[in-house]
């Protein structure tokens, strides 16, 4: 659930970024510069790592039988929420300066902020060792951490909804009732 909440959040900072970038004037100031390397990366590479990340820990007790370990699935979130924003929201303000993309050296106006960026880069390894250790460790764990015959607990919702199917039936019965009488007055 926390990658997809971080989904939505990233997708829309780089929504946001794209009203920016609508704007013609803007647009052409800012085209080519590492502005448009953040918004595409928020919008698009980020919501897919995102994504994917979420739709992994949705469905890995489902295929593999095995339970992930969940104090270290919100570690790998965090640290890699943290990488994200760290590594491309200071392109930002390195594309509002000005800082072409594409460039094999620049200016020491924009050292600050590619320092930060390039520690925002760093951190990705650490996050992305972490989601290896998780996968490690769900899929190593024998039978310590096997999945409930079914992961929705359907067997548990089963009395509820056959309460609620008495009580369908029961009206159904009481419509049938109330049918036959009619016609029998008629």
């Amino acid at each position: 659930m926390l990658f997809a909440v971080g989904f939505i959040f990233l997708f829309t900072i780089g929504g946001l970024t794209g009203i920016v970038l609508a704007n013609s004037g803007l647009d052409i100031a800012l085209h080519d510069t590492y502005y448009v390397v953040a918004h595409f990366h928020y919008v698009l590479s980020m919501g897919a790592v995102f994504a994917l990340f979420a739709g992994f820990y949705y469905w890995v007790g489902k295929i593999t039988g095995r339970t992930y370990l969940e104090t270290l699935g919100k570690i790998h979130f965090w640290i890699t929420f943290f990488r994200v924003n760290l590594t491309f929201f200071p392109m930002h303000f390195l594309g509002l300066s000005g800082m072409p993309r594409l460039i094999p050296d620049y200016p020491d106006a924009y050292a600050g902020w590619n320092a930060l960026s390039s520690f925002g880069s760093y951190i990705s390894v650490v996050g992305i060792c972490c989601f290896f250790v998780v996968v490690t460790i769900t899929l190593n764990s024998g039978n310590q951490n096997k999945c409930a015959p079914s992961p929705w607990l359907l067997n548990k919702i089963q009395p509820h909804w056959n309460g609620w199917y008495k009580v369908l039936q029961l009206f159904i019965l009481l419509g049938n009732f109330q049918l036959s009488r009619r016609r029998k007055a008629m």
